[in-house]
């Protein structure tokens, strides 16, 4: 599936036109096309390869799955790699999309797969008219923006999740199972994360340098703002790493503090039993001594063992060992 858009000084003027007729419309002075294909195939690209004169290597990545996140430059074109990212509300499992794009001058040419949802970029791009006269620049940042936003909205979501399981570790019930479970699950979301988070940097740093001719003036302060997210997420996913790792640890030691209070309970009971096993194998053997043989005898036995057990328990209760 292809999707395109004519812009002309800055106005949306026509959409869903040939392919073949994009070369046509770069002839003109003021004009800016934008032409968006979906899961393509090689023969798909290699139209617009040869309507852009797009760089054969930059054209086989394109087609090619689990490229790292990065920003190619070519003689004619920059050629970009980059990941959306999305968190499930229900199986909290992170999902990442694969998003490429090439940039000319006067073009820019998306490639993705279904899952990605470029509606919400053609709304980023409705929502500024006013900075579409920027060309291929005004195009590539509302890309960006949408896709930096989606990195931010997931550091925020998982940052909730954390906090869910931080609060969970000194509940009076014993959650440790499920929080060392979620914890690594939180943790490979976050390394799947950063992966898609932290070369961005580069990237956006990248297309803010002076000797881009690409880049409008004008919207460098918008690229500067997506940038400036760019370091927000980096950051904030490398504090929640550091955060689940301290959850993982926190909740062993408390894991290993209520083993020990467990065994130190049973301990104590122990040696409170061992009382009365004691005393009533003692008179249990064949022994005379005072009360052998008589009724009182039997009390006498009761006594000791409800004495000495009920010092015992008062003592270890006292020094917290029950």
């Amino acid at each position: 599936m292809v999707t395109t858009r004519l812009y002309r000084a800055g106005k949306l003027v026509k959409t869903d036109f040939p392919v073949a007729e994009i070369s046509d419309y770069l002839e003109e002075a003021d004009a800016t096309v934008w032409a968006d294909f979906t899961s393509p195939t090689a023969a798909d690209l290699a139209i617009i390869e040869e309507e852009l004169s797009l760089h054969h290597l930059a054209v086989e990545d394109a087609i090619h799955e689990h490229q790292r996140p990065k920003l190619d430059r070519y003689d004619s074109h920059l050629f970009l790699t980059a990941y959306a990212v999305d968190l499930d509300a229900v199986t909290h499992e992170l999902t990442k999309v694969e998003v490429k794009a090439f940039i000319t001058s006067k073009a820019v040419v998306t490639v993705h797969p279904e899952s990605f949802d470029m509606d919400a970029v053609v709304q980023r791009w409705d929502s500024n008219p006013d900075l579409a006269k920027y060309g291929s620049a005004f195009l590539l940042w509302g890309i960006l923006d949408v896709i930096v936003d989606g990195h931010f909205e997931t550091v925020q979501d998982l940052d909730g999740e954390i906090e869910t399981y931080e609060n969970l570790l000194f509940d009076d019930k014993n959650h440790g199972t499920e929080i060392q479970r979620n914890s690594f699950e939180l943790r490979k979301n976050l390394v799947g994360l950063r992966r898609a988070v932290l070369p961005m940097r580069e990237v956006v740093n990248t297309l803010m340098r002076r000797d881009m001719e690409l880049m409008a003036h004008e919207m460098v302060p918008y690229f500067q703002d997506v940038y400036d997210h760019v370091l927000r997420a980096t950051e904030w996913t490398e504090s929640l790493r550091d955060l689940v790792a301290t959850i993982l640890d926190t909740n062993l030691s408390i894991q290993g503090n209520r083993m020990n209070l467990i065994m130190k309970k049973v301990t104590s009971w122990a040696a409170i039993i061992a009382v009365p096993t004691a005393i009533t194998g003692f008179f249990g053997q064949n022994l005379q001594f005072v009360g052998f043989g008589t009724e009182w005898g039997s009390y006498l036995s009761l006594g000791l063992i409800v004495v000495v057990g009920g010092a015992l328990y008062a003592s270890f209760k006292r020094r917290d060992w029950l």
